[in-house]
């Protein structure tokens, strides 16, 4: 059950961590280091189509997010709404689908609406998934999957694992078989908890306005020599 040589996952999560210690370490304000990272965001982006990578989730801006200064998280929701009017043409070009794994109607009205019409504008979209994790939490996640399992009048031998990942933000798509973190921390800061179970884990020290393509492909070449065995026994 080992992954073959130069196997791609079908679906990356990344937690893109990083960009205020960019800034910091370049004597900027924090919001030269967010700007940085949304370049860095379309490069990713952009090179995970190129590959043939199906799924790709991106930690834009978890629920704990929102105890940051107002004037910081005024500007990330605004960085957000610029990026997605001015990228939306290119995620047609490349038939890249948008979702959110998030509440959208916490959301400042504006960022709300640009992301509800790139979302519908890409919904026919069919290379790729762009998930965008907004005002995300996982263990909220897996609370409101659960109060639907209730709310859908599910009999207690009726709940099980797939009854519960159907009413997950990201049901109808594979877990994530690859999840990388930037930055040198080592945590999941409550991401993707239930998907994550049999998820290869990869931490890089590179903060992420600094992480390339080439990060990237490093991080790919150790997945595709790693063996899955999702708890089988290996083959002889």
């Amino acid at each position: 059950m080992s992954s073959p040589a130069g196997a791609l996952p079908a679906h990356i999560a990344i937690i893109m961590d990083g960009n205020g210690r960019w800034a910091k370490a370049r004597g900027l304000p924090r919001s030269e280091g967010h700007k940085a990272g949304t370049g860095t965001a379309k490069a990713i982006v952009t090179h995970c189509r190129r590959l043939g990578v199906r799924h790709l989730t991106l930690y834009t801006f978890s629920s704990e997010n929102w105890a940051r200064p107002k004037d910081e998280i005024g500007f990330l929701f605004g960085l957000l709404a610029d990026f997605m009017t001015r990228e939306l043409p290119s995620l047609m070009e490349q038939s890249i689908r948008l979702l959110v794994l998030g509440e959208l109607d916490d959301l400042p009205f504006a960022t709300r609406k640009v992301l509800e019409h790139a979302i519908k504008k890409t919904a026919q979209n069919t290379a790729m998934t762009l998930n965008l994790a907004l005002n995300y939490g996982s263990r909220a996640e897996i609370v409101r999957a659960a109060r639907r399992l209730v709310e859908d009048g599910l009999a207690p031998d009726q709940v099980t694992e797939a009854a519960l990942a159907a009413r997950l933000y990201t049901a109808g798509q594979p877990d994530p078989d690859l999840i990388i973190r930037t930055s040198g921390e080592l945590r999941l800061s409550n991401y993707l908890m239930f998907q994550a179970a049999y998820s290869e884990l990869s931490f890089t020290d590179t903060l992420w306005p600094d992480f390339s393509p080439a990060h990237l492909d490093a991080a790919l070449a150790d997945f595709a020599g790693r063996g899955r065995r999702f708890g089988k026994v290996e083959d002889e």
